[in-house]
């Protein structure tokens, strides 16, 4: 079992930053992929970001791309996404997600791909 615990979420202005967070406990952090993903209301759980165990290699979805940043300290056990020039489109709950892959060098897009689940943070960008 990973145990998944987001924080950072909040109420920003849009243009504004927020760094989010997410504590790994449980087994070998560094045996992740890891993700975030965000859903809003009446929306389908969408990918943000991930990056290998590695951390070598990153990936986004089209709609933050240039904006946000996904790493990962695999020594805290912590990945974080830092978002900048937020909009009001990126209201939304904001999960981050493990998965347990074998390749350096390979993470998922697809939500169901992911084996574990934080509780999620709420992100709110007001106009």
């Amino acid at each position: 079992q990973v145990q998944l615990v987001e924080s950072g979420g909040g109420l920003v202005q849009a243009g504004g930053s927020l760094r989010l967070s997410c504590a790994a406990s449980g087994r070998t952090f560094s045996n992740y992929a890891m993700g975030w993903f965000r859903q809003a209301p009446g929306k389908e759980r969408e990918f943000v970001a991930a990056i290998t165990r590695s951390a070598g290699i990153t990936g986004y979805g089209d709609p933050v791309k240039g904006r946000f940043t996904i790493s990962r300290d695999n020594a805290k056990n912590t990945v974080y996404l830092q978002m900048s020039s937020l909009k009001p489109e990126d209201t939304a709950v904001y999960y981050c997600a493990a998965d347990y892959i074998v390749s350096s060098i390979w993470f998922n897009t697809r939500a169901s791909s992911y084996d574990y689940w934080g509780q999620g943070t709420q992100v709110t960008v007001s106009s």
